[in-house]
C-alpha cells in the first residue's frame, strides 16, 4: 500500500458521487478539499466521522474548504447514508476502487485477529493545486474536524 503522503500531487480522478454525478478532482482546481475514506457507510465509526464532519461543515467552509467523502459503497447505500444524515457534501460510490487506488487507501487490515484486505480510514487536505498539505492516519471518528483544524 503507498499511500500519498505531504507535499505529492494528487492524480486526477473521476468517479461517481451517490446521485451517479461524474466528479473529479479537476472540479475542485483552485480550491482547498478535505476528501476522507472511509469504510462502509452507516457502520458506527463512519458515521460518527461524518456526523461530526456535517456538523462542522459550516466551520471547516469557513476555513475554505469543500469535503468529499468516499468509500466502495454502491450509489444507493451512499444515497441512504447521506439522506438519513443530511449530509451537505458528495460522497463517492467508489466501487472500482480508482480513487481508493490512486490515494493508496486500500490495504491489508487487521480485527479480531482476522487478516483481510480493506480500506484505511485517512483523511487528505489538499491546497487549491492538487498537492496534499497534510494525511490524517489516526482519526478520531467523534473529534475529526478538531483533527483537521489543528
Amino acid at each position: 500500500m503507498k499511500t500519498l503522503k505531504q507535499g505529492e500531487t494528487v492524480p486526477d480522478f473521476t468517479s461517481k458521487d451517490e446521485q451517479g454525478r461524474e466528479i473529479s478532482l479537476s472540479d475542485y482546481k483552485g480550491k482547498k478539499i478535505i476528501v476522507f475514506f472511509y469504510p462502509k457507510a452507516s457502520t458506527p465509526g463512519c458515521t460518527n466521522e461524518a456526523c461530526n464532519l456535517r456538523d462542522n461543515y459550516k466551520v471547516l467552509q469557513d476555513q475554505g474548504y469543500e469535503l468529499l467523502g468516499v468509500s466502495a459503497d454502491s450509489e444507493k447505500r451512499q444515497t441512504n447514508f447521506k439522506k438519513k444524515y443530511n449530509f451537505p457534501f458528495p460522497l463517492l460510490a467508489d466501487e472500482d476502487k480508482s480513487v481508493i487506488n490512486a490515494f493508496g487507501v486500500w490495504g491489508p487490515k487487521k480485527f479480531m485477529g482476522r487478516e483481510y484486505d480493506g480500506i484505511h480510514r485517512k483523511t487528505f487536505l489538499i491546497d487549491e493545486n492538487g498537492v496534499v498539505e497534510r494525511v490524517i492516519d489516526k482519526v478520531k471518528t467523534k473529534d475529526h474536524a478538531a483533527q483537521i483544524l489543528e
